[in-house]
């Protein structure tokens, strides 16, 4: 059937590995002939996002994120939200809202032909508790006796063989009582466990009578204290996959060697009656490894817990609501993730990678406007006191529609703030800014002499003074006449905005301040936040919580979504214009 799909799709260009196999099955037809319990025709390709709900999603969940939901998109399938909760000691809601927001922020749905699809692995606990007993009546599962540690023990190595559990041949009546009286709670936590029969010889040791059932006796977030035992993750992944229809079941390399195990649940199900082939496949891609970051949920959850961070949306932090708050935007990630791409092969990804996604997003993009960070004070000697010229400059840069059409005022004024690093009073070779004796211009307004600057006692330059050329403001026909090479930013300081101002800086100084076995609290980056006054153009006023700018000459910022009020904006440094980052 050549390239084209029996759906009559044509496909997007086969990027990577998984697109290939999508295709392939695409044109054999593999997924073509099912259809859902109520007779209804499911899409050839179904995909799935299952986070556990036990902590806030971070950049690599991202890369989960855009590839589940971007494949199915791609292929006119639909990708579920499901969460995996078969952990309720570690479980939240809170967890499982801030989920459902990101993945929504990040600009993806659950929804197909007007149906959501919004599941909970805990949905379905009951069929994995029949499919647990059906597995303990066909003789393929038992309730073992032994603790954690003995199993540790008996497990056997890479190299050796286990040994089989002293209950290994338990009676399938007696396995399956006791299998009740753990889900009554008549048994402690830790004292009976209950393992698949497979083969404690097998080279995979994911195969050695894995455990599928342990004992909670604790309460959980959507089924209350209805349930005593929990299921395995490996257990109850496949089955939520085969439940759901997932075509194509698409998880991480770490998780390649309990591949066997995931198609012997199916394969042993199926044969019971419980699935209809073709049954999931999954298939596994290296996951996104980013340089200075971690990705730890119980390391993140250190640094909140121990105020290293202010919480989990701090600007440093790699959650994604964290990146959200930095400034990042979901454009950003979802291009840093398409050019990551998907591969068979762990590598590591250079930090700037996403910092180069959000400055390509955002240049054509964001509004401009400036901003005073290490302010100077400049005073024009001959501006008349008192008085003030309005001066324009476009909202958006070149390439933006609205370029020629929205424009933003501000005013000049006898008194003025500049940067501290724009004078120089004994300048150094190739030095173009402000001088004594030297010709800059102000960008948008006039161009100026240096004639001195004023100091305190210590001998620290306070104020910077000059005089200023009538005729040469900018876009007046007298400007073109002056031909000055530098170009100062400055804003009023009668009218400038007095702003709190966040400088963030990755977190860690190490490129991989985790690897073997370091103690990531030693490579904290001790530059990663500082806190300044700025001056900023005062249209910055009505800045709304969330709204993006380029401050120019120094880079992208946002108001912060939380601290920011009304006419009181807050900004973070979401990244510099130009990647020059160095440890400090």
């Amino acid at each position: 059937m050549s390239n084209e799909l029996k759906n009559g799709h044509t496909p997007a260009p086969s990027t990577n590995f998984l697109r290939g196999i999508i295709e392939a099955d695409l044109v054999s037809g593999t997924y073509a002939e099912r259809s859902d319990k109520q007779g209804q025709a499911l899409p050839q390709v179904v995909t799935r996002f299952p986070p556990e709900p036990n902590g806030y999603l971070h950049i690599g969940h991202a890369k989960s994120i855009c590839l589940n939901f971007g494949l199915a998109r791609d292929y006119n399938g639909r990708c579920h939200l499901r969460f995996d909760d078969t952990n309720p000691e570690k479980e939240d809601q809170e967890y499982v809202d801030t989920i459902i927001d990101s993945v929504k922020w990040l600009g993806f749905d659950w929804d197909h032909d007007g149906q959501p699809h919004l599941y909970y692995a805990s949905n379905y606990f009951d069929v994995m508790y029949a499919g647990a007993q059906a597995l303990i009546r066909k003789g393929l599962a038992y309730v073992d006796e032994q603790n954690a540690e003995q199993m540790r023990e008996t497990r056997g190595t890479l190299t050796e063989p286990g040994t089989d559990s002293p209950w290994r041949n338990r009676p399938a009546d007696e396995s399956l009582r006791l299998f009740e009286e753990m889900r009554d709670g008549k048994h402690a936590d830790g004292t009976l466990i209950l393992r698949a029969k497979i083969d404690m010889a097998s080279p995979n040791m994911n195969l050695r009578d894995p455990a599928i059932y342990r004992i909670r006796h604790a309460t959980h977030h959507n089924t209350g204290d209805k349930w005593c035992v929990y299921p395995m993750y490996s257990y109850a992944h496949p089955i939520e996959d085969a439940l759901e229809n997932i075509s194509h079941s698409i998880c991480t390399l770490e998780f390649e060697d309990q591949r066997p195990f995931y198609d012997w649940v199916l394969e042993r199900l199926a044969e019971e009656g419980f699935f209809k082939k073709p049954l999931p496949h999954q298939y596994e891609f290296a996951r996104l490894n980013l340089t200075y970051i971690i990705t730890s949920k119980r390391k993140l959850k250190q640094l909140v817990d121990e105020k290293i961070v202010s919480g989990w949306d701090d600007p440093r932090m790699p959650t994604i609501v964290g990146l959200r708050r930095r400034g990042y935007t979901p454009e950003a990630i979802r291009l840093m993730c398409d050019r990551t791409g998907a591969s068979k092969n762990n590598s590591w990804i250079d930090y700037s990678i996403l910092e180069g996604a959000l400055r390509d997003d955002l240049d054509p993009k964001a509004p401009r406007a400036v901003a005073v960070l290490r302010p100077l004070k400049l005073i024009i000697d001959n501006f008349p006191e008192g008085q003030s010229v309005e001066c324009s400059a476009p909202v958006y840069p070149p390439a933006h529609p609205l370029h020629d059409s929205e424009h933003r005022l501000f005013p000049i004024t006898k008194n003025l703030w500049i940067e501290k690093e724009d004078f120089m009073e004994v300048p150094t070779k190739g030095y173009f800014r402000l001088f004594p004796g030297n010709k800059v211009r102000l960008r948008y307004g006039y161009v100026v002499e240096c004639t001195g600057c004023d100091k305190d006692a210590d001998g620290n330059i306070i104020a910077v003074h000059c005089n200023y050329f009538e005729d040469s403001k900018s876009g007046t026909p007298g400007s073109a006449n002056y031909k000055v090479k530098g170009n100062l930013h400055w804003v009023s300081a009668d009218h400038a905005l007095e702003a709190e101002v966040r400088l963030y800086d990755r977190l860690f100084t190490d490129a991989h301040p985790d690897a073997g076995g370091k103690d990531f609290k030693l490579a904290l980056n001790p530059n990663s936040k500082e806190v300044i006054t700025a001056y900023l153009e005062p249209t910055l006023k009505t800045a709304e919580a969330g709204a993006i700018y380029q401050f120019e000459r120094h880079g992208y910022f946002v108001a912060d979504r939380v601290d920011s009020t009304a006419g009181k904006p807050v900004f973070n440094r979401a990244v510099t214009l130009k990647d020059s980052w160095v440890a400090k």
